[in-house]
């Protein structure tokens, strides 16, 4: 009977050490799930600033064109100061990290490089420049969007779309420059913060990144960023003073398409070059195989023909 004792007794809390050791990961499995979600959705809503600061800077370039015409924008008395500082000053701010990035961008897609250079390191001084970066990007475009919506200035169609083929180039030249702010300033910045360290991107990350990119080019982007060469064009054509801004402006929208003409040629290169070692691999196969026949001789010969 004791020794039945015992053995229920270690049967129970083997029992019990298995429940817990289960407990234990299943908590672990959902602190890890919590935490890859928070890491996605903190990576892709910091990801949108870029794409966020075009939108900002084609109303700014609204703004800027109709108010010498007489349009009525209401500037409210608490957001005057705020309306006035990104209004009638040039956000050069703003232009200038916009100009950063996509110049950086440019840079890498000529030199064949996708992604990132390097990966930032907590004990890097490089780290600490992405966190100033991103927090004035955020900050920037925060207090802009918010003046915006005080003013009630929306999307206003200025009649000179561009062609379908020159939007899709620019998408993908926005794409490429929202993966690249991505890698080099948020991911470094949020990974630190989360994990304490780097980790490599997964296919899920761009996936989501990606399609929330889509749903803001089909929301608004796709209607309103065009503003920020049409206006400079209009303001040609009709001989007034074209300001900084719309110079900039004009320049980053081409300096984008630019960029997406760069991603196709690099993907037709890459087609190519995919087609031309699958054929070269094909002729080397086929010549190793003579090469063989050859070799075997009269004998050869005969095993071709007896099989």
């Amino acid at each position: 009977m004791f020794i039945l004792f015992l053995f229920c007794v270690t049967v129970f809390m083997l029992e019990n050490k298995m429940s817990s050791d289960n407990l234990q990961q299943h908590q672990r499995a959902e602190k890890k799930m919590l935490t890859e979600s928070f890491h996605l959705l903190t990576v892709t809503l910091l990801s949108l600033l870029l794409p966020l600061s075009f939108l900002l800077l084609a109303r700014l370039s609204i703004a800027n064109y109709l108010l010498p015409l007489g349009s009525d924008i209401a500037i409210p008395q608490p957001f005057s100061f705020v309306f006035s500082l990104f209004l009638y000053t040039n956000p050069t701010l703003l232009h200038a990290l916009v100009s950063f990035v996509s110049l950086s961008t440019l840079v890498h897609g000529l030199t064949g490089r996708t992604g990132p250079t390097a990966v930032l390191s907590p004990a890097r001084p490089g780290l600490y420049t992405a966190w100033i970066l991103l927090c004035t990007l955020q900050i920037c475009v925060g207090l802009g969007i918010e003046a915006m919506i005080a003013a009630r200035i929306e999307s206003t169609n200025l009649g000179a779309d561009r062609s379908l083929l020159c939007r899709l180039v620019f998408f993908l030249g926005l794409h490429e420059t929202m993966r690249h702010w991505a890698g080099t300033i948020v991911r470094p910045v949020v990974e630190d913060t989360i994990f304490g360290g780097a980790r490599a991107e997964r296919w899920a990350e761009r996936v989501v990144m990606a399609s929330s990119l889509g749903g803001l080019w089909w929301w608004r982007l796709r209607d309103e960023v065009e503003s920020l060469v049409i206006v400079a064009e209009m303001k040609r054509e009709l001989r007034v003073g074209v300001g900084v801004a719309d110079f900039v402006g004009w320049w980053l929208y081409y300096l984008t398409v630019t960029i997406g003409m760069v991603r196709v040629v690099r993907g037709l290169m890459w087609v190519g070059m995919v087609l031309l070692g699958r054929r070269r691999r094909r002729v080397e196969h086929n010549n190793g195989d003579s090469c063989g026949d050859e070799d075997k001789g009269p004998l050869g010969c005969i095993e071709i023909l007896a099989s």
